[in-house]
């Protein structure tokens, strides 16, 4: 999709701030696709983020989920189902969900470097 400023003065935002969290990002490519105007009404807009940092790279597939319109009645009409939930048509709100999962991968990562997390040694002795 053709990109306006504020859209891509956000998505610049995001990524300064990831690299402020982690200064080893290699390169950033971000894509945004929108729903076709006549698909509009059910879908919300499709971010991905391709990171690469030393020894890997992270992508982040982003679209908004659909919510199950039966847990909330069953007199809302049958289509609502298959509707994104309203917040997740701003094309902002998608962004921040989307860097927010970019961040957690990254936070992932950055323990797996420090050895914060646990590694399971195999057993050997069974």
């Amino acid at each position: 999709m053709d990109v306006s400023p504020a859209v891509e003065a956000r998505i610049r935002e995001e990524v300064t701030a990831l690299e402020h969290f982690f200064n080893r990002i290699t390169s950033c490519r971000v894509v945004v696709e929108a729903p076709h105007q006549h698909h509009q009404r059910g879908r919300g807009f499709h971010i991905n983020i391709g990171l690469h940092v030393p020894g890997r790279e992270i992508v982040v597939n982003h679209e908004p989920s659909l919510h199950n319109a039966l847990t909330h009645g069953e007199e809302i009409e049958l289509q609502k189902h298959l509707e994104t939930q309203p917040d997740h048509k701003d094309i902002f709100v998608s962004i921040r969900d989307a860097f927010a999962a970019a961040r957690r991968q990254l936070e992932d990562y950055a323990r797996v470097l420090r050895g914060d997390t646990k590694h399971h040694a195999l057993d050997s002795e069974n």
